[in-house]
């Protein structure tokens, strides 16, 4: 874990490119030394349906919520956090610029107790990491 959600308003896909997004917020993720790569899941989602603010045809959103393992210390979470939004923050440079546009990002902890995986990607990679070092 973690696996940070993306909700956004569709007309973003005639002027952003949402995959390149997706792969940079991953690799911030990871970059960040908080969050192990085998554990990473970025997902997008356009809002089909959606009303924004005063409903002027031009404002959209990015709605970020990541959610994450238990034990990480609110600093290590606060840093990641901030390393993670400015990537969305410099992606979306030019909407951010205008008066029509609202990003927000949330960083929500699990419950362990309440918590069911399992991940098969992990051993892989690891096994990838030995043969290569051999």
């Amino acid at each position: 874990m973690p696996h940070l959600s993306i909700q956004y308003s569709p007309q973003l896909d005639q002027s952003h490119d949402i995959k390149a997004l997706c792969e940079q917020l991953g690799e911030a993720m990871v970059e960040t030394g908080v969050f192990p790569r085998a554990g990473v899941r970025v997902r997008a989602f356009p809002a089909h349906h959606e009303f924004v603010a005063d409903g002027h045809p031009d404002n959209a959103f990015v709605a970020m919520q990541a959610f994450v393992g238990a034990g990480r210390s609110l600093e290590d979470k606060q840093g990641a956090g901030s390393a993670i939004y400015a990537v969305a923050e410099a992606f979306f440079a030019d909407r951010l610029a205008g008066g029509h546009f609202l990003l927000s990002f949330e960083i929500f902890e699990n419950d362990p107790a309440l918590s069911w995986k399992r991940n098969t990607i992990l051993p892989r990679l690891k096994a990838e990491a030995e043969a290569e070092a051999r």
